[in-house]
């Protein structure tokens, strides 16, 4: 679409400014937009948003349309599978008209969730929401005797969460709060809490602190603090409420310290002291630790030891590292385990039982799944002497669905499939698995997804989308407003590549660091491999990404611009020397493991060699929807703003470039569902347009 007829768009004024590094110059003229409080900053941003409206105008019909469409298929009012923890079962519910959950229990025995008598409300979102613009809920915790909930907060979208506590027998709050804080935790007192707090600076929680009931926050206690600018610290219980996990945890190391839950007044014990490159996590059971470990191999192990000695002289293996299987978590209970895996880049949910009471345990079960891209994961298990495990699961066709698995009988009932109205029927649907290959010969998976009766090879829209970061594994979920696309003719694709967690370990450890590039060229080699085999129109090619996978959409388009007609990159990463050469902003350090020292010459030359803002060049460019929100908290607003005014005075072509700024969120957008919708259907909207389908 040209832009001819249209305002023409904002032009950020330049501010030179330089910085010398390694022998390199690095220029940036709008460094300026880094000031949030400038009114010159706020004008540019609001700006950007009425060209974006102006340009979008013609599409306001649409817009609605999508929104309505996408409303159409999700029951507005409806209630989770319940489940049971403790003398109840706990429940969100959602009422057609209003934005967020409400958050309620029932005793044990009562008829089945809902709004009645005897449904006790613990957190109505809507009503804690109301007068903010945005709203979230972060951790939350119930004391063992059900009486106390504490639960954090945040009202600006900036990822800052402020603490409080409720009582639950007179649904009173109580007075006092605490900013800043992460994650919460009861002992089995049920009066002493643990929560972390973040500090001002890193925005990483590096402190644990201990509560306890009746006495004001300002006189609680220290009880731990992480120096290391690489680790964030949280807190939580292993399954069977016996002792309190502090966690302490960069991107490739990892420290546990424990204390019995019965014994809040104590002194932390560390399992195993923290070794550069060494993860680990731990649970417990019957005097025995079970610690899910990588001392050797990537993939991780699984190993046990004495409740008195946990250090690695006294480790018993009990599953061997393997090269193609990820262990990538334990689900532990009194009678069986579940060793959540990943093989081939699919999920894998493996049953050991125990053999007695000791650890000695034997693979009993593997739960099959029939698809050939799929999800699945646990779901919520509370209970830790039981002989069911409940698990979700999902694919491209299939909606989200609760299943509980019984043990003795190695079946899975289904408990509850999400219902998709609007005349949903998944038969219509087909998804596929292929391998695309990489310029160095790494087959590289795709999972594709397409309405059965609008495949024509070779002249379908196409939608790739792409993110390949932080060992990240690319799920592979229901999405019913993806039916706004399916149904209008569009492939979608996902393709897993190097980064990403989608192949274990040695998958991430292949993009990051000075093998980033990787993941840049697997994107491209699976659009040229779609392409190629007929999933798409070579002139209709659509790419999407956000925040790690909005760097992944700018090296894209630097790098293949004649391969895309359309790009959306939400909340994107695009302005890496600036920002990791910044070590006051948040993440920036911690973020050393993943990409890099830029004050290593090295990682310096790596990075600029990939950074989308430092290799913005004059020339061609697709039509590009990058959106950013004003409080995010990872990805700084001004990192895209900056990006799409300097391709303002780069690009070579007339198509669209339009930024869009949430002024009222953060990084993952809106919080409410019906905003969020109304963002989802400006992003179609964009796109049908750009792949010649406007209807």
């Amino acid at each position: 679409m040209s832009e001819t007829h249209l305002p023409l768009p904002p032009i950020a004024r330049k501010q030179h400014t330089e910085t010398h590094l390694h022998g390199a110059v690095l220029a940036d003229d709008y460094a300026w937009l880094r000031n949030k409080e400038d009114a010159e900053v706020t004008a540019y941003l609001e700006a950007e948003n009425a060209y974006a409206e102006a340009v979008m105008a013609p599409l306001a019909g649409l817009r609605d349309g999508l929104y309505n469409e996408m409303l159409s298929h999700i029951k507005q009012t409806d209630v989770s599978v319940p489940y049971r923890d403790g003398a109840y079962w706990y429940y969100t519910r959602t009422e057609e008209g209003l934005q967020y959950g409400v958050f309620c229990r029932k005793p044990d025995g009562v008829e089945a969730p809902g709004a009645d008598a005897a449904e006790e409300v613990l957190l109505d979102g809507n009503r804690l929401a109301q007068g903010h613009a945005f709203f979230s809920i972060g951790d939350t915790d119930i004391t063992d005797d059900a009486r106390w909930l504490a639960y954090t907060t945040d009202t600006k979208g900036f990822r800052q969460y402020t603490l409080r506590i409720k009582d639950l027998a007179t649904g009173e709050t109580l007075a006092g709060e605490v900013e800043r804080a992460g994650s919460v935790c009861w002992a089995a007192d049920h009066r002493t809490l643990f929560y972390t707090v973040e500090d001002e600076q890193q925005k990483r929680q590096f402190q644990l602190w201990r509560h306890v009931l009746g006495a004001p926050f300002a006189q609680d206690e220290l009880v731990y603090q992480d120096d290391d600018e690489r680790f964030n610290v949280a807190i939580g219980r292993t399954r069977d409420g016996k002792f309190l996990v502090l966690q302490s945890a960069s991107h490739t190391t990892t420290e546990c310290h424990v204390l019995p839950a019965d014994q809040p007044d104590g002194e932390f014990s560390v399992i195993v002291p923290r070794a550069d490159e060494h993860e680990y996590t731990v649970d417990h059971r019957n005097d025995c630790w079970f610690i899910r470990t990588n001392d050797r191999g990537r993939n991780f192990r699984l190993v046990t030891a004495p409740l008195a000695t946990p250090g690695r002289e006294h480790w018993t293996e009990l599953i061997a590292h393997r090269d193609a299987v990820m262990l990538e978590e334990v689900d532990l209970f009194a009678g069986f385990f579940i060793a959540c895996e990943r093989e081939d880049g699919l999920p894998r949910l493996r049953l050991w039982s125990f053999v007695d009471e000791t650890a000695k345990a034997a693979p009993a079960a593997e739960i099959a799944f029939p698809e050939p891209a799929y999800s699945a994961h646990p779901h919520i298990n509370r209970i830790f002497a039981t002989t069911t495990f409940r698990y979700a699961y999902q694919s491209l066709v299939t909606p989200s669905s609760v299943y509980e698995y019984d043990i003795g009988a190695g079946a899975s009932t289904l408990l509850k499939q999400l219902e998709i109205p609007g005349g949903f029927d998944r038969t219509q649907y087909a998804s596929e698995r292929v391998h695309a290959t990489a310029p160095d010969g790494v087959a590289v998976p795709i999972s594709i997804v397409y309405r059965k009766d609008k495949r024509e090879a070779g002249r379908n829209p196409l939608y790739v989308y792409g993110y390949g970061s932080y060992g990240y594994s690319l799920p592979l979920g229901f999405n019913s407003n993806r039916l706004s696309l399916l149904d209008r003719g569009v492939v979608m694709a996902y393709a897993h590549i190097r980064g990403g967690g989608d192949l274990g370990k040695p998958w991430h450890d292949a993009g990051k660091m000075l093998l980033k590039r990787n993941t840049f060229t697997d994107f491209i080699a699976a659009v040229e491999h779609l392409i190629a085999q007929g999933y798409g129109d070579p002139k209709r090619v659509a790419i999407e990404g956000g925040s790690a996978g909005g760097l992944l959409m700018g090296a894209a388009a630097n790098m293949r611009p004649d391969l895309l007609r359309a790009v959306v990159a939400h909340v994107p990463f695009v302005d890496v020397m600036n920002t990791m050469l910044d070590a006051s902003l948040p993440l920036t350090v911690p973020e050393y493991e993943e990409w890099g020292d830029p004050n290593r010459e090295e990682y310096f030359c790596a990075m600029l060699s990939y950074s989308p803002y430092d290799n913005l060049r004059a020339a061609a460019y697709p039509a590009m929807l990058v959106k950013t929100s004003l409080h995010d908290s990872q990805v700084m607003y001004w990192e895209p703003a900056k990006y799409v005014a300097k391709l303002r005075t780069l690009k070579t072509d007339a198509n669209p470039l339009l930024l869009v700024t949430n002024m009222q969120a953060g990084h993952g957008g809106a919080s409410g569902r019906y905003d969020y919708l109304k963002e989802i259907a400006l992003d179609y909207a964009f796109l049908l347009r750009e792949l010649g389908i406007v209807c």
